[in-house]
């Protein structure tokens, strides 16, 4: 058993700033591949960035690249998600997800475990 929980979101103007955190227990943290993805009202949950058992290895959505940065410690167990530059379209709620396998990284069906999620509102 795993339980994530995501923490960090809130209101943030156009251009702003907002760190993501999510929180793992009841399972073996080291051996889970760790993403986020986002969820708009209306639409589709999709990817947003993921992060290898090491953290030596990273995949971002197109939409985030050179703005997000994923990162993980292990030791605390967390995965965290840097926002930086944040437009409107951002807006959504974000989940943390992990995989016991590494195949189909932004597919979110291949998740095992998820967060609640948190909101993020990103204003114009």
């Amino acid at each position: 058993q795993v339980q994530l929980v995501e923490s960090g979101g809130g209101l943030v103007q156009d251009g702003g700033s907002l760190r993501l955190s999510c929180a793992a227990s009841g399972g073996s943290f080291n051996n889970y591949a760790m993403a986020w993805f986002r969820q708009a009202p209306g639409k589709e949950r999709e990817f947003v960035a993921a992060i290898s058992w090491t953290g030596g290895a990273t995949t971002y959505d197109g939409s985030v690249k050179g703005r997000f940065i994923i990162s993980r410690d292990n030791a605390k167990n967390t995965v965290n998600l840097q926002m930086n530059n944040l437009k409107p379209e951002d807006t959504a709620i974000y989940y943390c997800a992990a995989s016991a396998s590494g195949a189909g990284v932004r597919t979110p069906s291949r998740y095992d475990y998820w967060g609640q999620g948190t909101q993020v509102t990103v204003s114009s």
